[in-house]
């Protein structure tokens, strides 16, 4: 069976969600391989291991941990040659897609981002991707060379399996040419108690509509353990901070259930979010574009309907 190799997103060992749902993914593909870049291997392992990774490649150089990501993308090349895997898989960030994407150059191959399904296909592997602003669903395939696929969060649920995760260190040579950018300082985000934005599997986001207050919205979200997001006009006003942006330019989500609150649905927002599972909206205008998309929409004050919304979530829970 053909290697599927799999990128692990991770922060400071600890697997992210992602990486659980890539490796679900890979297993339908072939055999699933991690690749960890670092050397904090000792705190992943057993999540890589419990989500069916059968080997795990080892590659801890401070040439890969201290600069930005074109080291990272040259020692992927090197063990994609070496290895000839069926396929890559990479989580669809910011980071993913440009390591996706120098890999892509250097090994001649095809590239595929922001898939929201894989699957085996005819000697290869099929994707399904939400293009045009959620306009159109497509599946595509890669013609030439290793496919390279970027996966949205959210695509799939993690599904355990043990596998025997038997590791091998990978020593690989990074040119000088990829270390020209180096990193000198990092610092912590401030923990806000939710759930990243984009791994979420709930999102609540508000927008003009909020008028600048995003208590209600903050207050549901925490009501449901979701992540919060916000609108292009919100963030522009100043309201909430760019990092939570959902939109064409800001970040893409997928999760299980999102609700937009005081937002019209325009199309730079909709080719953030319209990959959802179930969309609430509320908004105090009927004919608001937003409601073209939805599971279910509420016509009325947000404020109101999230406070009732949230009082009913808490009851339940307790």
């Amino acid at each position: 069976m053909s290697e599927i190799l799999v990128l692990v997103d991770h922060v400071e060992g600890a697997v992210r969600k992602t990486t659980a749902e890539l490796l679900t993914i890979a297993r339908r593909l072939g055999e699933p391989a991690a690749v960890f870049f670092g050397s904090e291997i000792d705190t992943a392992r057993e999540a890589l291991k419990h989500y069916g990774a059968e080997r795990i490649y080892v590659l801890d150089s401070a040439d890969l941990t201290d600069h930005l990501v074109a080291p990272k993308a040259e020692a992927l090349a090197q063990l994609v040659e070496t290895q000839q895997p069926a396929a890559v898989l990479i989580s669809s960030n910011a980071e993913g897609k440009e390591i996706a994407g120098r890999l892509s150059i250097k090994t001649s191959s095809g590239l595929i981002t922001d898939a929201v399904d894989v699957q085996a296909g005819d000697g290869g592997v099929t994707t399904t991707q939400s293009v045009f602003a959620g306009g159109y669903t497509v599946t595509s395939t890669v013609t030439k060379g290793t496919p390279i696929v970027t996966v949205k969060p959210n695509a799939v649920t993690p599904q355990p399996t043990e596998g025997a995760a038997a590791e091998e260190a990978v020593d690989v040579e990074i040119s000088a040419a990829a270390k020209t950018a180096r990193i000198v300082e990092r610092r912590q985000r401030a923990a806000t108690g939710r759930p990243e934005l984009n791994e979420a599997a709930i999102v609540v986001s508000g927008g003009r509509g909020t008028g600048g207050d995003f208590d209600a919205v903050e207050a549901f979200a925490d009501a449901l353990g979701a992540a919060v997001g916000a609108s292009r006009a919100a963030v522009d006003a100043g309201w909430y901070p760019h990092a939570y942006q959902v939109g064409q330019t800001g970040k893409t989500v997928s999760p299980q259930l999102y609700v937009a609150a005081g937002i019209s649905g325009a199309i730079q927002h909709r080719a953030g979010m319209q990959t959802s599972k179930t969309i609430v909206a509320i908004n105090k205008d009927a004919e608001s574009p937003i409601f073209e998309l939805v599971d279910f929409g509420v016509v009325g004050d947000l404020h109101r309907v999230l406070k009732s919304a949230t009082e009913k979530a808490l009851a339940r829970r307790s």
